[in-house]
Order: C-alpha cells, then sequence, then structure tokens
C-alpha cells in the first residue's frame, strides 16, 4: 500500500487525537505481566510490536516468530531462558536475522542460559532452552542497546538472588533503561543504579495492581513536527504526564527550537501543541540525541522542511534499527532536494529553502521513516510507499492525519 499526501486544511480549529499506549512501556509491562500474572494493565499500546510480543508471551507452541518486533526479539531471549522444562526456537523476519543480537546472548550465557544460534553466530534465530540462572552478577557494553540491558533488568527479580549489572563504558538510551526502574519500582520490586551498577532484587510476588499506560510520546513526536512545519496547526494530544518515564517526553523542550509551545492541561491529562507566532527560524542547529534517538527522524524532516541546517549527533544505535536510519534517512532527503552527510553516529543537512515535489518516499519496512516524513505534506506534496508499516507502532496514524486536514490517498 502507498498513500499519496497533500494538506489542503484552511480552517482554523484546534484538533484533539487520543494517542496509543506507549510501545517501550507496554512491552515491559506485559514482560512483567508474564512473571507476575496479578499485574493488570490498561491504555496498551495499540501497535504491531506489542500484539506480537503479547501473543508470543501466550503462546505454546515450541517456535516463536516475531516477524519485525527488535523489541520483542530482546525481552524474550532473556525471558524464554529462565523459563525452566520449555524449549523454544525464537525466529524473526530476514531483517530481525541481521540484527545482532550476541552482546544479550553472551551476558546471558555468562549467567548460565543454554542458548544455540541456530544461524548466522551473534545472530537470530536462536535455540533456548530454559534452566534456573543462578549466577547474580553480570557485565554488559553500556554503549549498545538499552533494550539488550532492560532485558536483562526485566527477568532479575525472577531470578533466586536477582541480578547485579555492571555496565561498562558511557551509557546508551539511559532514560530507557530508567523507565525500566520506574515500572520495576512501581510493581513492587527494589532495585537502584548508580555508580554504573543496577541491581535488582528478587522478588517472589506482587500484589494485585492495576497500572495504566500513558501515551507514547515518540508517537507526539509527529505532531510536534506537524506544528512546527504549519503556520497556525493547533492540537491536543491525550493521554499524557508532566512527570514521564519516557525519554522522549524530551520533546516539550526539543521542539521550543523550532516554535512549538507546549501545555500540560490541568486535569486532563493532555497536551496543547501550539505555534509560538514570534519564532525565528536559526540556520541552522546542533543537538545530541543519544538519550532520544527514536526521534532523530521527525527532527531531521522538521528542520528541512523550516529550511533550517542540523547536525544531529549520538546516533550510533540507528544503524541497526528495522533498517540502517542514517543511510534511509540520506537516501530519502536527496530525493527531496536536500545536502546530507552522515558518519557512523551523526548526520548533518546543509539549510536549503528548496523542497522538490511529486517525491515518493521509501520506508525500508520501517515505520519511523513513514511516520516521520508524513508531516512533509504541509509543504509539499509527497506519496509514501509500503505505508501500512505504520502499524508497527501506530496503526491509525493516516486516519489521524485525515481529521487534521491531510488529504490521504490510498494507492
Amino acid at each position: 500500500m502507498k498513500v499519496a499526501l497533500s494538506y489542503n486544511s484552511s480552517e482554523k480549529e484546534i484538533h484533539a487525537l487520543q494517542i496509543t499506549g506507549s510501545k517501550s512501556e507496554t512491552n515491559r509491562l506485559l514482560i512483567l505481566q508474564a512473571l507476575f500474572p496479578d499485574i493488570e494493565i490498561e491504555n496498551l499500546s495499540e501497535s504491531d510490536d506489542s500484539a506480537v510480543l503479547k501473543k508470543a508471551l501466550n503462546s505454546h507452541e515450541n517456535i516463536i516468530d516475531i516477524h519485525h518486533a527488535g523489541t520483542a526479539m530482546r525481552f524474550l531471549t532473556a525471558y524464554f531462558s529462565i523459563q525452566q522444562r520449555r524449549e523454544v526456537l525464537l525466529t524473526g523476519s530476514e531483517r530481525m536475522q541481521q540484527r545482532p543480537i550476541g552482546v544479550l546472548v553472551d551476558a546471558l550465557r555468562n549467567l548460565g542460559a543454554d542458548i544455540e544460534y541456530l544461524g548466522t553466530e551473534g545472530y537470530p534465530p536462536l535455540k533456548i532452552t530454559g534452566s534456573s540462572l543462578t549466577k547474580q552478577e553480570v557485565s554488559i557494553q553500556a554503549n549498545t542497546s538499552s533494550q539488550y540491558i532492560s532485558a536483562l533488568m526485566l527477568m532479575a527479580p525472577a531470578l533466586p538472588s536477582g541480578l547485579t549489572i555492571s555496565l561498562l563504558g558511557e551509557v546508551t538510551s539511559l532514560p530507557y533503561i530508567e523507565m525500566t526502574l520506574s515500572l520495576l519500582k512501581q510493581i513492587g520490586v527494589e532495585g537502584n543504579y548508580s555508580n554504573s551498577k543496577i541491581k535488582i532484587l528478587p522478588k517472589h510476588s506482587v500484589q494485585k495492581q492495576r497500572i495504566t499506560v500513558e501515551s507514547d510520546w515518540s508517537s507526539a513526536s509527529y505532531f510536534f513536527s506537524m506544528v512546527a512545519l504549519s503556520e497556525d496547526l493547533e492540537i491536543t494530544l491525550r493521554s499524557y504526564k508532566k512527570e514521564s518515564l519516557q525519554g522522549d517526553a524530551a520533546l516539550e523542550s526539543l521542539y521550543k527550537n523550532f516554535g512549538v509551545q507546549t501545555e500540560f492541561l490541568k486535569d486532563s491529562h493532555a497536551i496543547s501543541l501550539k505555534k509560538d507566532k514570534s519564532w525565528v527560524a536559526m540556520k541552522s542547529i546542533e543537538m545530541d540525541l543519544v538519550k532520544t534517538p527514536d526521534i532523530a527522524q521527525t527532527i531531521a524532516v522538521t528542520c528541512f522542511g523550516l529550511g533550517m541546517g542540523c547536525t544531529l549527533m549520538g546516533l550510533h544505535t540507528l544503524k541497526i534499527k528495522e533498517t540502517d536510519r542514517l543511510e534511509a534517512l540520506k537516501n530519502e532527503l536527496e530525493k527531496l532536494g536536500a545536502a546530507v552527510h552522515i558518519t557512523e553516529n551523526s548526520l548533518t543537512l546543509e539549510a536549503s529553502n528548496h523542497i522538490n515535489s511529486g517525491v515518493e518516499i521509501k520506508t525500508y519496512h520501517d515505520h519511523r521513516m513513514a511516520l516521520a516524513f508524513a508531516p512533509l505534506a504541509l509543504k509539499t506534496n509527497l506519496t509514501i510507499l509500503d505505508a501500512d508499516v505504520v502499524s508497527k507502532s501506530y496503526p491509525t496514524y493516516w486516519e489521524d492525519l485525515q481529521t487534521l486536514g491531510f488529504s490521504v490517498i490510498t494507492k
């Protein structure tokens, strides 16, 4: 499926949208719910990734296929390694079998896990034979995917003596580690993080409780971009907390650089986004996104649409996502007329006011490519190829764009 996008709305109105629950929070809570069934979860993410993870956790089959769901692959590798008397073949799509898992597998093996590679060493598919892991200390490189570290943290309370994780080197995506720790504490698991060590104590059971998932800040980023690229679009998004666990809540401060004012509405768990009429674009901006890599694509497209240059740093994890996101960004922005330079961990975009029209944007099976480029329809007509890939994290995205005044034509 592909969609042709343009923006024709001339009506001045405030649009209100309910955003699906955070995929990051949902997926962590689904693992914790599998370990502690007394947990109930509300406002679950509607994403494909969460649906795949939930199905896998409820499955009694020996072969578990998580397709493109990277979070599910990492979290389930750790989860199944402690499911005693259970043998699982954990596999995924062709792209998933190209995404490294060796750092996590090495850590789990050091704890005593029985995991075999069935294909290329260091990559899925995996044969996992669940066992009791009695060791209680492990080390892992801190500049790797935070999902590896969170996978270990989530299984830690189910270990006989808990787990101490030593992080080696500079930590990447710290907010996601802090989110995992906060959710563990929320259900009653004791843990702390200091001096490059995470310590999680064992927990045999938790009290019955109901946890409501906050709406997804990563999904909100596309609406921040739309308001930035518009003249007078105003959007209200539900349901958000001022004290969020999600690292991408940094959008509130980051998008001030692009003229977006964010107001937390009292008693409604919503945020209001509108354009600052006095805002003046800078020629170029530098941002270190090491703590918020998932919004790098959104920010790059925002800068291009505003005619601004940018240098975005701290992006080394983007090369092992659904696609090599740095290469993909470079390719598609250059189609639109941009001048882009990338390194292993950065992207530099030159300032330019020229945008090519009628361009077809490839998504490379990556939901965030479709989601991030769509707001550019406020500036030019474009087509998103493989547009149904948005179901991975935001299934109702195209319908929500129509309510905002976008023309969305499915081809």
